[in-house]
């Protein structure tokens, strides 16, 4: 399956000069939304992986499933102001400036594997944050999965050694 057929480009969002890869289309296609979170699963299917994680919001939609699938929990990583209990956090910069994230400071126990989940490699800062306050809480990153990878924007060097899976290139 293309994939790609499944994916809205929008120039200029949400600023000049951006082009935003809009996952809706994908997700309001059963056969294709299916489809990707099958490729996920397999790609974490032989790391045993004990818990997924993803940022908001875009990570919760694809992570979740794929929790589902695997039969794990799920872990979100939010923005400042948005979880309950006490956090920590990690500052990244992203493609249009720089920004926050945090994780419950019990979301990860020692010694889990996890998973990264999420829609779109960019920078690669969003990734590098989520990594830090997982091995900060004694997680083990088995690896990451992105549906899109935007190549110009070398994510990838920020992700350096870890195992990764995309699904789509731009």
């Amino acid at each position: 399956m293309n994939l790609k057929d499944y994916i809205a480009s929008i120039e200029n969002y949400p600023q000049e000069g951006i082009t935003f890869r809009d996952i809706s289309p994908l997700m309001a296609n059963g056969n294709a939304y299916s489809y990707a979170v099958r490729e996920i699963v397999q790609y974490a299917t032989d790391k045993k992986i004990d818990m997924i994680v993803g940022p908001e919001a875009r990570g919760f939609i694809v992570g979740c499933p794929v929790a589902f699938e695997l039969g794990i929990g799920f872990a979100p990583v939010r923005k400042p102001g948005k979880l309950p209990r006490e956090v920590i956090s990690a500052d990244y910069e992203k493609e249009y400036g720089v920004d926050t994230l945090t994780m419950h400071a019990d979301a990860i126990k020692p010694g889990q594997r996890v998973l990264i989940v999420d829609d779109l490699l960019a920078t690669g800062g969003t990734v590098k944050a989520t990594i830090e306050m997982i091995e900060k809480l004694g997680g083990i990153v088995a690896g990451c999965a992105f549906l899109i990878e935007l190549d110009e924007l070398k994510g990838r060097e920020a992700i350096g050694d870890y195992d990764y899976k995309v699904l789509m290139h731009y």
